[in-house]
C-alpha cells in the first residue's frame, strides 16, 4: 500500500495532491516550486528559486527517511532556457555540499508554471 508524505518543511500542495509518495521499494515527488515554506514567499532571482526548490525536495525525501544520494532522476522545469547556466551552478553546489552523487535530469522549458 502506498503511503502519502507531507511535511511542513516543505510547501503544502496547491492542489488535490500530496508532496510525495511511498510505494514501499520507490519514493515519487511532486514538483517543487521555489516557495519558502516558512514565509510562503517566493525568491525574486533564479539562483534562489534553484535553491529554494531543491531544498523543498531535500526536506520531503528526508522526511521520507532517505537522503537525497536515494534520488536518482529530477526534471527540473524552467521559464526561460536561457537560465540554463544559472541553474546548473546552484544545482551543482547544491549535490556537492550535500557530498551526494548527481542524479539523472531532464530541463525542459515551460510557458507557465502554477
Amino acid at each position: 500500500m502506498a503511503e502519502a508524505i507531507n511535511t511542513e518543511k516543505a510547501p503544502a500542495a496547491i492542489g488535490p495532491y500530496v508532496q510525495a509518495v511511498d510505494t514501499g521499494s520507490l519514493v515519487f515527488t511532486s514538483g517543487q516550486l521555489p516557495i519558502d515554506p516558512a514565509t510562503g514567499e517566493m525568491p525574486e532571482d533564479v539562483a534562489a528559486q534553484t535553491l529554494q526548490s531543491l531544498k523543498n525536495v531535500q526536506a520531503i525525501i528526508e522526511a521520507s527517511g532517505l537522503t537525497m544520494n536515494a534520488v536518482f532522476k529530477m526534471t527540473v522545469f524552467v521559464k526561460d532556457l536561457n537560465t540554463f547556466a544559472t541553474v546548473n551552478e546552484v544545482y551543482q553546489a547544491f549535490f556537492d555540499e550535500l557530498g551526494a552523487s548527481y542524479p539523472a535530469r531532464s530541463c525542459v522549458e515551460v510557458a507557465r508554471l502554477p
